[in-house]
């Protein structure tokens, strides 16, 4: 009788660690979108994230589509390879606007373009006169329309199943109310009208509806990250700046404050009822799953774009571009150093102090 045989046991294999699933809320602030470009670029070299859904108000919903779009193509290399394909193309597009600096005022006013001639010119006249005075054709010329159209295709980001949940906000000008465009929605107009500034651009019509700018009601528009399901981790990357100790004594000045706080007021509202629910679970007074945590994080850098003016939100010099990105990097770098391991357990922003 031959002694049965055993086989060895296999040796263990440690497991991968689980990705963590991650929702991202992308403020819009024209060319200071390059600022968030770094921040995706930095997130998107991470192999620890998984990118679930993005909610995105004009500049915002432009990064939010090009990423999308990018990992289509190819995962997260080629997402960040189709951000800088943008915003390079932007750049390219910016250099040929009379709005920019001439070397000479660049060299005294360096990114600042408030007392360019040409900016100058431009903001008289958008106080002034209105897109439709200014251009009187039925073709709204928008440097944005070849960009986006070159680096999109909206038909397969539309059409894919297995794809980031895509967030687009805009306001209707007739009621007054936000519009979310879902990704089956998103069109080269919806980004149009998420981005469309009043005082430069005409309407932007959808459907018979005019829309202006996403930003009046929804910079960007939280709900839709948590209200369909989704990660319980929320990362809002700021452009704005909530806070200014200095008081504004000059017209430019006034505008951009009463921009500033025009464009994080939708934001304000929106976390004001987020700190509501989640008390209330604290006390037991709501039920799981129908109302359930989140988790909110914050990425930012108010300290260097509280120090730009208005007028740099239209520079789209490469240089003042490339600066942007690498504080978006380094201010990403700066929060999965400090804030990764709360994915998943706890905010890493006290929304109290913050917002409220």
């Amino acid at each position: 009788m031959s002694e049965a045989t055993t086989t060895p046991a296999a040796p263990a294999v440690a497991k991968p660690p689980a990705k963590r699933r991650i929702s991202l809320a992308l403020q819009g602030g024209g060319t200071h979108g390059a600022f968030t470009w770094g921040v995706l670029e930095r997130l998107l070299e991470d192999d620890r994230l998984e990118v679930d859904g993005l909610s995105g108000t004009s500049a915002g919903a432009i990064n939010g589509a090009m990423l999308v779009q990018g990992l289509l193509e190819g995962g997260p290399e080629a997402a960040i390879a189709a951000l800088d394909r943008f915003w390079r193309a932007m750049a390219l597009r910016l250099s040929m606007s009379p709005v920019q600096a001439t070397p000479f005022e660049k060299l005294v006013w360096g990114h600042d373009l408030t007392w360019s001639v040409a900016y100058r010119t431009f903001d008289t006249l958008s106080r002034v006169l209105s897109p439709y005075q200014l251009n009187p054709f039925p073709i709204d010329f928008n440097p944005l329309r070849d960009a986006l159209t070159d680096s999109i295709d909206f038909e397969r980001l539309r059409m894919e199943a297995k794809a980031p949940r895509l967030f687009v906000s805009a306001t209707s000008v007739r009621t007054g109310k936000p519009r979310v465009f879902t990704r089956r929605e998103i069109t080269v107009e919806a980004l149009l009208a998420s981005a469309c500034l009043p005082q430069v651009f005409k309407a932007v019509e959808i459907d018979g509806e005019p829309y202006w700018d996403g930003g009046y009601l929804g910079n960007p528009a939280l709900w839709p990250l948590y209200d369909q399901g989704g990660p319980p981790d929320i990362i809002l990357i700021q452009l704005n700046p909530q806070v200014r100790e200095e008081h504004p004594t000059t017209v430019s000045d006034i505008v951009n404050r009463l921009n500033e706080i025009t464009f994080n007021g939708s934001l304000m509202a929106e976390m004001r009822a987020i700190d509501f629910v989640q008390r209330l679970l604290d006390a037991g007074r709501l039920e799981q799953p129908r109302y359930r945590r989140l988790f909110i994080h914050l990425i930012e850098d108010e300290d260097r774009l509280r120090g730009f003016k208005l007028s740099t939100k239209f520079n789209g010099d490469w240089e003042f571009l490339c600066m942007l990105r690498q504080y978006g990097r380094e201010a990403a770098e700066a929060w999965l150093a400090e804030h990764f391991d709360k994915l998943g357990r706890e905010s890493s922003v006290d929304i109290r102090t913050r917002f409220l």
